[in-house]
């Protein structure tokens, strides 16, 4: 594997293109991008469209690899639909070597940049939590809002927000603070936006870069933005 390259301030996107995936991202290189994010799960991502948008990109001498950062992920089974790039069968271990060889097949590359977890293996959250706090890795969350909805009608949450004069976004992303997780900017804002009130000045503050947690939270090294 080369030298360790630069994280990029953004990355590139790629859930949910489907048949643009290839013309999508070879658009972005076109245009500047240098990092891309993908995953090998066929539920929400096309990564093999990505392997074919970075090859066209290749081949019209509009980057090369060395330029690159390309980030994937592992999804374990309740994140996955049919489609798996792993024997369901076999251990976790086997199952994570299967998903990086498929992804380096679909990529076209011999090694990838960050190689995230996409979500915390159900029932082991809070075990990842603590590994993260004893290693001083920041979480940030993604989807606090959309993932957890059952948590935004939770009586207790409708209540608390009512006696702080708050939305119930806002007591998610409180709640997500007091547990050391940054929330990105994008539902940070929303939170913002849907809120009756502002939150006093840096309760919602980001935290700096670090190691991230993902799935509902994400890992990586640092935490770029992704569009």
């Amino acid at each position: 594997m080369p030298a360790h390259h630069p994280v990029p301030e953004f990355l590139y996107g790629t859930a949910w293109k489907e048949d643009r995936t290839q013309a999508l991202t070879e658009l972005a290189l076109r245009m500047g991008f240098r990092g891309v994010d993908t995953a090998n799960q066929r539920r929400h991502y096309f990564e093999e469209g990505v392997g074919r948008g970075l090859a066209a990109a290749y081949r019209a001498e509009a980057v090369t690899r060395a330029d690159l950062f390309l980030q994937t992920k592992f999804t374990d089974r309740p994140g996955q639909d049919h489609r798996l790039p792993y024997d369901p069968a076999a251990d976790l271990s086997t199952q994570v070597a299967q998903s990086m060889a498929s992804s380096l097949e679909h990529l076209g590359t011999d090694y990838v940049d960050s190689y995230v977890l996409h979500g915390p293996a159900s029932g082991h959250g809070w075990d990842v939590r603590a590994f993260c706090m004893d290693r001083q890795i920041v979480y940030q969350g993604f989807s606090l809002l959309t993932a957890n909805p059952e948590a935004l009608r939770h009586p207790l949450v409708a209540g608390l927000a009512a006696r702080g004069k708050a939305s119930p976004a806002q007591v998610v992303f409180r709640f997500a603070r007091g547990r050391n997780a940054a929330a990105d900017r994008h539902h940070r804002r929303r939170a913002h936006e849907t809120g009756p009130r502002q939150p006093r000045p840096g309760a919602l503050r980001r935290r700096g870069a670090g190691d991230r947690v993902a799935g509902r939270l994400t890992e990586s090294r640092p935490a770029p933005r992704t569009p």
